[in-house]
């Protein structure tokens, strides 16, 4: 009855359970809703440990009319492991929640939201929902592999973005070292933070280090901390990022810089999981997880000496390779979406680029990587705020396309005769050699529907709305393409 729902909404409030179910389709949920009398019918149907073990979250409507701890009775006796939240027309109030008497019971509701919520809270309260049944099966012994979907912050539908996902979502949450390697600029700390962030560790402190960023006669005291008048200027006891990270994560950034006297310490933390403070000699536990990137090639540098092999093989336990930009061209106009998104959604300006533009951006060599593109991105904004970016609006080094080709390009428009005003494309190019037409419309169009699809969570009514296409014919575009949800 229940194997394939997320989500399950008990609401008298009609109004409000119809809208909640609006929203939670919107999200990608599979979602069933029930009234009180109705919730309680089935509850007296099921023992515990019956009901499905796949929803993620209760989601009780706040009528005032039943007990709150009558309510969390019954979704206890329903699934013990199933987190609980809260949504009314007002505030819920904390001292509701303190009224529970059970401890347990008033720890299974995860949030108390105001109707209607906002799209980034209810996302946060279903993160939140997952987290909790997670860790439940993890004491419990019941642990399951995280879905890759939480991984939503790397942008891309590549294949090889598509391994990193999954390699992620194996090592998450699991305490072990990660070794995070790729070029400058590929997202190296977004891939740690993320592993932080959906860690059984992710309400201690995310504490990053740039080891080549600190000078070395600097960088134990960095690390380990300090007593008062270990050395000159140390004139009060100071703790260190380890103390800092305890209970957490610790990300030594560019560990390929550090230097071989350092290493050595670090080896010594890593194995006896101990250290002491710069001129101290107590010795203090510590309890991180420690995540390392590098861009170097570390095995390399054993060869010449410059790098501890004991430590690469201490570090080494799960290496997590990142992409470079130019390997995954076709993230390209997913990443120019994401950025352009984020910038509107932080008020600093807007900007947009035309098929063309793009198509000269996927020839680009891309030496710095994502952090490149979105500086370009920021720059653009800047130069011609709000403004459609073709090719010879691109700084030089981002012109791959022939600039007398730009002569060629003929706007296009509406029925109506109004131009499109469409944020990917205004205006088409020709190239001066010629063009596979039948490739790039395929390619575009595979590109705009896979964006469509991704904007909309993939629910595909949303996507054939934003391609103003009947939704029968974008599912069998998606068929055509391979196009399915992970």
């Amino acid at each position: 009855m229940f194997e394939e729902v997320d989500v399950v909404v008990i609401d008298d409030d009609e109004n409000r359970c119809h809208d909640t179910r609006v929203i939670l389709d919107f999200l990608g949920e599979n979602t069933v809703s029930y009234s009180s009398s109705e919730w309680t019918k089935l509850v007296r149907e099921f023992d515990d440990g019956n009901a499905t073990q796949s929803v993620k979250v209760l989601i009780f409507g706040n009528n005032g009319s039943e007990p709150l701890e009558s309510r969390l009775n019954e979704a206890q006796q329903w699934d013990r492991s199933c987190p609980i939240v809260l949504v009314g027309d007002k505030d819920i109030s904390d001292s509701d929640i303190e009224a529970v008497e059970d401890i347990d019971l008033r720890h299974k509701v995860i949030s108390c939201l105001e109707f209607p919520p906002s799209y980034n809270t209810f996302m946060d309260t279903l993160h939140r929902a997952q987290l909790y049944r997670e860790q439940y099966a993890i004491n419990s012994g019941r642990a399951q592999q995280r879905d890759v979907q939480l991984f939503r912050s790397l942008v891309g539908a590549s294949r090889e973005l598509k391994k990193v996902r999954e390699m992620m979502a194996q090592v998450a949450d699991k305490d072990i070292t990660v070794l995070i390697t790729g070029e400058s600029g590929t997202g190296k700390e977004v891939v740690a933070r993320t592993l932080h962030y959906n860690s059984n560790r992710r309400d201690m402190p995310f504490v990053p280090v740039n080891c080549g960023a600190i000078p070395r006669e600097l960088l134990e005291s960095e690390l380990f901390g300090h007593e008062k008048g270990a050395f000159t200027g140390a004139v009060t006891t100071r703790a260190g990022r380890f103390e800092m990270a305890q209970g957490g994560t610790l990300f030594l950034d560019e560990i390929g810089d550090m230097p071989l006297d350092m290493q050595v310490k670090i080896l010594r933390v890593l194995q006896e999981r101990t250290f002491e403070r710069v001129g101290g000699n107590k010795t203090i536990k510590t309890d991180v997880r420690i995540l390392t990137a590098t861009h170097r090639n570390l095995e390399n540098m054993i060869a010449d000496n410059s790098f501890r092999e004991d430590l690469y093989y201490r570090l080494n336990v799960f290496p997590i390779e990142m992409p470079a930009l130019r390997d995954r061209v076709e993230d390209i106009p997913l990443l120019l979406n994401e950025l352009i998104t984020r910038m509107e959604n932080e008020k600093r300006g807007s900007i947009r680029f035309n098929s063309a533009a793009i198509m000269s951006l996927c020839q680009h060599e891309w030496a710095g990587n994502v952090r490149e593109l979105a500086n370009l991105v920021e720059r653009m904004a800047i130069i011609h705020p709000y403004g459609v970016v073709g090719v010879q609006e691109l700084p030089k080094k981002f012109r791959h396309v022939d600039e007398s080709e730009a002569d060629l390009v003929m706007p296009e428009s509406s029925k109506d005769g109004v131009s499109s005003g469409s944020a990917i494309d205004e205006a088409a190019m020709l190239p001066l050699n010629g063009i596979d037409l039948k490739e790039y419309l395929t390619t575009l169009e595979r590109s705009l529907i896979e964006q469509a699809l991704e904007d909309s969570m993939w629910v595909v009514a949303r996507a054939a709305d934003k391609l103003q296409i009947r939704r029968t014919t974008l599912v069998e575009k998606m068929r055509k393409y391979d196009l399915q949800r992970k």
